[in-house]
Order: C-alpha cells, then structure tokens, then sequence
C-alpha cells in the first residue's frame, strides 16, 4: 500500500484502522528504529550516553556468555501481532528461527528475554505498555534497565503462565547473576566505569 505524506513535514499519514507489522519494511524513508504500537508509528527520540553505553555493554556481555542454540540481537524488531511490531533494545532468541541475513524481524515466540534501557521519552512504554504486550505474547522473561544517579539498576521479570502477566523476580544494583533464561553474570558497575574513573 503506497503512503500518503503530509506535504508540510513528510510524514505519513496513517489509513484508517492504522499501520501494520509490515508496513515497517515498506514504508519510505522512516527514520531509524521507527517501532509499530497499536498500529501508531513510534519514532524515538535521540539516544542519551547512557542508554547507547548500556545497550552496547549488555549485548556483548550476553553474546560472551550465551548458549550456541540461541542469538543475541540489539535494535531488533519482533512481531506479536499485525499491529504491534516493537524494537526491544536488546533480544535474547532462538537461533534456529533465523532465516538469514536479510530478515528484518523476529517472531515474537522466538524471543526468550526483551531488554529495554529506559530513556526519559520511553518510560511509559517501558514500564507499562510493552512489558504488558510482551507477556501477552509470551516472552519468558523481561528486564527493564533505568539510570539511576548515573548507575544502572535492572528490574527483572519473568512470566507467570497461569496469569499471562510478568512477576518481578529481582532488582540489581551493582551486578546481576541469574540462571534464566540461561546463566547470565554481568558486571553492571562497568557500564558507566571508565566516564567515572578519575583521570
């Protein structure tokens, strides 16, 4: 389906009854890590130290310390469903679900764990309408990542089956150890380490 644009400002101008999962891969010039919600276009704000040193320290850490059955992806688009097409900043997967280099998203069953490092214009989405959406499709794990006084501090959640809803099992300050989605020890006082020490 070709998109109207707003001639003032170049947007696009949703059809009725809103976007879907795969307008994302069709739509023209969408700016970088755009995310589908409730069939609304999402277009993220510029990124904070924070958030880009902490995205970057998590997926290597992850990628160290993963199982060769499972893939570890930064800024990576799942579908859960036709209108709800997020970008978690960081996902644990199946690697078996991969179709190649040029795949564009994941299915939303593939996941084991979403990472989403809050920035200060995310923090609804953060912390009330994508951890609702990504147990509803079941992602067994959730982690929520906040800068606290220049640290980062990790909420951790996992999925109840029987209620569909996630229930926190943790809050790390200073490192996090845990045994799933598989055995994972990182070392969160590295994140904001070396703009900390004193030169």
């Amino acid at each position: 389906m070709g998109a109207l644009m707003n001639p003032e400002h170049s947007w696009p101008i949703p059809p009725a009854g809103g976007w879907t999962a795969d307008d994302l891969d069709t739509l023209p010039n969408l700016p970088p890590h755009t995310e589908l919600i409730d069939g609304s276009l999402i277009f993220v704000s510029p990124q904070t130290r924070f958030h880009s040193e902490t995205v970057d320290h998590v997926t290597w850490e992850l990628r160290s310390q993963v199982p060769e059955s499972l893939g570890v992806l930064r800024e990576f688009t799942i579908d859960i469903d036709r209108r709800n097409r997020p970008e978690p900043d960081v996902i644990v997967f199946r690697d078996d679900v991969s179709h190649g280099l040029e795949q564009t998203r994941l299915p939303a069953e593939a996941v084991l764990l979403a990472i989403e490092v809050v920035s200060p214009e995310s923090i609804d989405r953060d912390r009330e309408t994508k951890p609702i959406k990504y147990a509803r499709a079941g992602i067994l794990h959730y982690w929520r990542v906040e800068n606290k006084d220049g640290r980062a501090v990790v909420y951790v959640y996992e999925l109840d089956p029987a209620t569909k809803a996630y229930v926190a099992t943790g809050i790390f300050h200073d490192r996090l150890k845990v045994s799933a989605p598989f055995p994972i020890d990182l070392d969160l006082t590295a994140i904001t380490a070396k703009r900390t020490r004193p030169e």
